[in-house]
């Protein structure tokens, strides 16, 4: 029984190995609206929780959100806390923590007491897209000149208090702020890109005319071994079985000889008397 148990085992580990198998990255993703790192006070700002049904919101100094309790809610992908006043203390990094200790990836906001923030988004941008940036001013909607800057070098100048950046790269990356004329300046926030994976994995096998075959040559081989390794098994199994049957009728043989000559030598005393 023990032996048959192992086989049937080693028979499910090989179909486990025969069939393909995907793993999917956890969804751990956090975003906030309005979708911009900089914040007036007082302003109200709602953190989204993708994957989880409570939002365990973190700032990196002060801890869990306390206010997080009496707003979550759900969403279609998750939950969402809002903190319905932002104060310049609340500035700083966040990101979630779900109970099974996966951490999302970090927002850096920064709430200002001053009257012009820059209107950047909060999470890295896929190179090859467009970005607008705008340069809002709390006290008053009226077109102004404005100016942007970035890493301290002045970059444009228009009278919409909007810049457009065209399939931003790698290269647009940097600290940028604006300033509108008689309102103030902002602070800088970091603009940051990232790479579009899947994008690229396509392109990739695209232009690599080797890869799909090499894929199937894998898949060959690997069922090929997955077939010869359950024919041995199975041999294995036979041999055993075998071996046992053997062992078991030897036995019986050598008790039934023994049960005889037994008989045999009982008989051959009666006759003598």
């Amino acid at each position: 029984m023990e032996v048959r148990a192992l086989c049937i085992r080693l028979l499910m580990i090989f179909m486990v190995l025969l069939c393909p198998h995907s793993q999917k990255a956890d969804a751990a993703s956090l975003h906030i609206f309005p979708n911009r790192l900089q914040f007036f006070e007082y302003e109200a700002v709602t953190f989204y929780c993708d994957g989880v049904v409570y939002c365990e919101v973190v700032h990196k100094v002060k801890g869990k959100i306390k206010t997080c309790p009496k707003t979550n809610k759900r969403t279609p992908t998750g939950s969402s806390c809002t903190i319905t006043n932002v104060y310049r203390d609340d500035s700083g990094m966040y990101w979630y923590e779900t109970e099974g200790g996966i951490r999302s990836n970090s927002i850096k906001i920064s709430v200002t007491a001053g009257s012009v923030i820059l209107e950047s988004p909060a999470v890295p941008l896929m190179e090859g897209e467009d970005v607008a940036l705008g340069c809002r001013n709390k006290t008053t909607s009226f077109n102004f000149t404005t100016d942007f800057y970035k890493d301290g070098l002045h970059i444009s100048i228009n009278s919409t208090q909007n810049m457009t950046i065209h399939r931003v790269s790698k290269s647009d990356e940097g600290y940028y702020k604006c300033s509108i004329s008689g309102a103030g300046e902002s602070p800088e926030s970091w603009l940051s890109t990232t790479v579009d994976h899947l994008k690229t994995h396509h392109t990739d096998t695209e232009t690599d005319p080797f890869s799909e075959a090499s894929c199937h040559i894998y898949l060959i081989l690997r069922t090929v071994f997955t077939m010869v390794m359950v024919a041995l098994l199975l041999v294995v199994v036979g041999l055993l079985n075998t071996g046992k049957f053997r062992v078991t009728k030897t036995n019986s043989s050598s008790v039934s000889c023994k049960c005889k000559c037994h008989i045999t030598a009982g008989s051959d005393r009666n006759d003598y008397k």
